[in-house]
């Protein structure tokens, strides 16, 4: 809609799209909401523009899309119809261009996400020294660590790197109450069988099943059922985590204010979120940070925990802290979304085993199987949307005439 209202024909199907008829009418559109227009997709098309990497790479893997071939087949014809031209121009021939950006994405696939401690490799996305890394891997909640950046995740324990977990969220609005019931039963029976005095939990079964039996739609939990859902969350992630491998000290529930309301929405977050962050990053002083950088949602969970890590960040730049000094910064995306192919600075490939591996660590979350609270248009449980994201991404790349995987995680690096 964005795009027709822009750049489209004016119509009525489209009242917005008058507005190009004004003299004086500006629009401000966010970037993902930006993203169609011919100017950012392909800018290449509306005159004369600096060529950076980059845009190389997005103009020759656009066009190899759009001829569906491989990028080591394009023709000089090929660039011409597609209005790239230009770029013959300035960084022909061909056949140059076609490598350059064919041995650009080729470098981008590794399986050493920590860096390949036994061989200098030329152009590898991370560095190889230190050999063992500390790492930090922040999950806005507490399953986006193994959703998101599974295989990944378990490749850097495998290899022996120090890798800790940030859960920047208790997540606990994510739970159902026919979950929670669920595990008070459990406790219930558990206290009885062990002959614990179960009067406690007895009162909180009878507390929460007539609370829950009158709970009005978007009615707050009550604060003893939304530690109980917190509880549910940390579990599960703790399971994942011995899952993985990761030991438990390096577990870290950060549990940041902002998000406690108990409802969708959230509060501001303050210098106190902030500085849970710089705590722990003082504490370890990662070589690595793994975060989410879901941006399209500006008061979504992901962008809020994105804006104050990157605000810790800054501050611990500014005040030359020497917790991170040797850091560099990767982002993933969440469950829904890849990065745009040249946005991607490093690809992790899965075999199907790994691919399994990665599905059987994201079924320990049991409370956000089989239907989640906050499901939204897409029917597919979180494994799915994950493994279908992973194997097209694997398929784009195959596509383009590189190495076929089962699939791949992608990762852009970001400068603070």
């Amino acid at each position: 809609m964005v795009k027709r209202s822009v750049e489209g024909h004016v119509s009525d199907s489209v009242p917005a799209s008058f507005l190009q008829e004004h003299d004086n009418c500006t629009f401000f559109i966010d970037g993902a909401s930006a993203e169609q227009l011919t100017r950012i997709k392909s800018p290449w098309l509306t005159g004369e523009i600096e060529w950076s990497e980059k845009l190389i790479r997005n103009a020759v893997s656009s066009l190899a899309n759009e001829m569906q071939k491989p990028l080591l087949m394009l023709t000089k014809e090929d660039y011409s119809n597609y209005g790239l031209s230009d770029l013959l121009e300035k960084h022909g021939p061909v056949s140059e261009i076609n490598l350059r950006v064919f041995n650009g994405l080729r470098d981008t696939i590794t399986g050493w996400p920590g860096g390949k401690p036994m061989e200098d490799v030329p152009r590898h996305p991370e560095r190889r020294y230190p050999a063992s890394k500390r790492v930090i891997i922040f999950s806005p909640h507490p399953d986006d660590d193994i959703i998101s950046m599974g295989g990944t995740f378990i490749r850097l324990v495998q290899q022996g790197h120090e890798v800790h977990v940030g859960y920047q969220t208790s997540g606990n609005i994510a739970v159902s109450d026919e979950f929670v019931m669920r595990q008070i039963d459990f406790a219930v029976e558990f206290d009885s069988y062990f002959e614990i005095d179960k009067s406690v939990a007895g009162a909180i079964w009878k507390d929460a099943l007539e609370f829950i039996k009158l709970k009005q739609p978007n009615q707050k939990d009550t604060p003893e059922i939304r530690n109980i859902k917190g509880m549910i969350r940390r579990t599960e992630a703790r399971a994942t985590c011995r899952y993985v491998g990761v030991k438990d000290e390096n577990m870290h529930f950060m549990n940041l204010p902002f998000y406690e309301t108990g409802l969708i929405q959230k509060n501001p977050p303050t210098d106190v979120d902030v500085k849970i962050h710089m705590d722990l990053i003082r504490k370890v002083k990662p070589h690595q940070i793994f975060a989410a950088g879901d941006f399209a949602d500006p008061h979504g969970t992901h962008k809020v925990c994105f804006d104050v890590m990157y605000e810790a960040l800054k501050r611990l730049k500014a005040e030359n802290d020497e917790s991170i000094a040797d850091c560099t910064l990767w982002l993933y995306r969440g469950a829904w979304a890849e990065w745009d192919m040249w946005d991607i600075d490093m690809t992790i490939p899965m075999s199907p085993d790994q691919v399994l591996q990665k599905r059987n660590g994201i079924f320990i979350h049991q409370s956000q199987k089989d239907g989640v609270v906050f499901q939204g248009s897409d029917s597919r449980e979180f494994w799915q949307r994950a493994e279908d994201r992973n194997a097209g991404t694997a398929k784009l790349f195959d596509d383009l005439g590189l190495p076929q995987y089962a699939a791949l995680e992608a990762f852009m690096k970001f400068s603070y």
